[in-house]
């Protein structure tokens, strides 16, 4: 209860010129850096940090507190406008924030993102407020053979989850899959798949699959589809867009439910505990538990405000579980995360169980910023700058995505300084086309490949404990527990739903 009261005590340090001007500045570089694709919050976070050198630790926390809630809300703006999301945790939301723009409902799709943002992110943080020390005991409890199955859970899922099309995203995450090989091995120190080409050593970098998977495909779907503009320009060249336009009404938010939001955000949470897990797969997870509860699971895909709300929820609300990890046990649970830790071990500040007790006062702030962050930055910046996202896609088609190309093939660059991780985007770009083309979803091959490099581990670390016994994943609690979890999605959504909707037809 004292940290509780000292956290919202240093709300006051807020109204101080020169935080309230670096955590503002923060959040503004953060969404910029967030929205424009292949310049992430993490290389946003990494270049502030030299200037921490300069900075109270108070203040250095409280602008990397900022950067990150800006980071996780900001890739929603291209990938509702443009369907190019700016950061991995927003690839979900593109799904239903992209039909709404050509529905020319761009600004309401932002108002929506901005809103479960705004939810997810300030219910993060309380929790991260409240129970932190709790939830970091409970993550312990999800040791190796439960982390393998916790991954397979999140793959296995979203899989299932592509109604129709089961095959083909099972084919794309095994595409994934095989792309995560590529490189060193997982768990000795020789090489796979490079075929003798020492480019190949280090793997295929994340940000070049990111980019070419979205932005280089996107603009070659673009350039191939037979209209002049898109129905989104058309959509944007009509319609004069209001402020208020921005702001979800009362029933939209009461069909979402609050449920939803809140189911979204606690899974968001807990994924954000688990190290490496990051926003992506908190995301992936709320909007499939969306479209497992929903009366109209055919709808997401196609402008449902309720995917972009589990979404945007689940992955803001991981800024807060991440910080749990990180400042209990000095395990990063993100790359941001990573860099925040850095940060503390600069200014001399050692992570651990007693860093909340000890080191409170240096502590407390930073979490204040997270929240401020969520409940007034987000709504503030959409409100203030929100009629200038949505004008992006009435730039000329020509004009808009040479200008992506140029920034996705740089931005390819300074995430991996490697000429040859530039080519690959370019390649993984053509191969994202084709799957598209050919109604293959690209989502579950990026998972794949996110997720590949820690399902391999966990399931030889699994394998090596347990002596090659593959039972091992039955007999321990926190495996089962995802097994189980698994059978049961397994069930909702491929076995009775579709029992459900032949019965119901068969009816009409």
């Amino acid at each position: 209860m004292d940290f509780i009261i000292l956290v919202f005590s240093s709300f006051g340090l807020l109204l101080d010129p020169v935080n309230l001007t670096y955590v503002i500045m923060g959040f503004v570089i953060g969404t910029i850096f967030a929205a424009i694709p292949g310049l992430t919050a993490t290389l946003a976070m990494a270049l502030l940090l030299p200037l921490t050198y300069t900075l109270s630790v108070e203040t250095a926390l409280m602008a990397c507190a900022s950067i990150y809630m800006a980071g996780m809300c900001g890739g929603s703006i291209t990938a509702t406008t443009i369907n190019i999301p700016g950061a991995p945790s927003s690839m979900m939301t593109a799904l239903d924030g992209y039909p709404m723009q050509q529905q020319g409902k761009g600004a309401l799709a932002l108002g929506h993102a901005a809103f479960g943002s705004m939810f997810g992110g300030a219910v993060g943080a309380l929790l991260l407020i409240a129970v932190a020390p709790f939830v970091a005991e409970l993550s312990l409890l999800v040791k190796t053979t439960g982390k393998f199955s916790l991954l397979a859970f999140a793959l296995i899922v979203v899989v299932i989850a592509q109604r129709g099309r089961i095959p083909q995203a099972g084919l794309a995450a095994c595409i994934g899959l095989m792309l995560a090989t590529v490189g060193l091995d997982a768990m000795e120190p020789i090489t796979r798949f490079t075929y003798g080409y020492s480019n190949l050593t280090a793997g295929i970098a994340l940000m070049p699959v990111i980019i070419g998977t979205f932005a280089i495909a996107e603009v070659l779907m673009q350039a191939s589809s037979s209209s002049d503009i898109s129905a989104a320009t058309a959509a944007a060249s009509k319609t004069r867009i209001r402020r208020r336009d921005f702001l979800p009404p009362l029933s939209d938010i009461r069909k979402i439910g609050f449920g939803c939001y809140l189911k979204s955000t606690l899974i968001g949470y807990f994924v954000g505990t688990l190290p490496g897990a990051g926003g992506s797969m908190g995301s992936f997870l709320a909007y499939t538990e969306a479209v497992r509860t929903s009366d109209e699971p055919e709808s997401f895909g196609k402008g449902n405000p309720k995917g972009i709300a589990a979404s945007e929820s689940a992955n803001n609300a991981v800024c807060g579980g991440a910080m749990v990890p990180m400042l209990t046990f000095g395990i990063p649970g993100d790359p941001i995360t990573a860099i925040m830790l850095g940060v503390l071990v600069i200014n001399g500040v050692q992570p651990g169980p007693q860093l909340m007790s000890d080191q409170a006062g240096l502590i407390a702030p930073m979490l204040a910023a997270l929240l401020f962050s969520a409940v007034v930055l987000i709504p503030l910046t959409l409100y203030i700058i929100g009629p200038y996202f949505i004008k992006i896609v009435s730039i000329r088609k020509d004009v808009l995505y040479a200008a992506i190309t140029l920034l996705a093939v740089v931005g390819s660059y300074v995430a991996t300084f490697s000429t040859f991780q530039m080519f690959m985007a370019l390649g993984m770009g053509v191969l994202a086309f084709y799957l598209r083309r050919n109604g293959f979803p690209v989502i579950t091959m990026l998972l794949g490949y996110i997720l590949g490099p820690n399902l391999e581990e966990f399931l030889r670390r699994s394998l090596a404990l347990s002596n090659g016994d593959p039972t091992t994943f039955f007999t321990n609690l926190d495996s089962l527990f995802f097994v189980l979890l698994t059978l049961v999605f397994v069930y909702f959504l491929v076995i009775r739903k579709p029992a459900e909707q032949q019965a119901s037809a068969a009816a009409k």
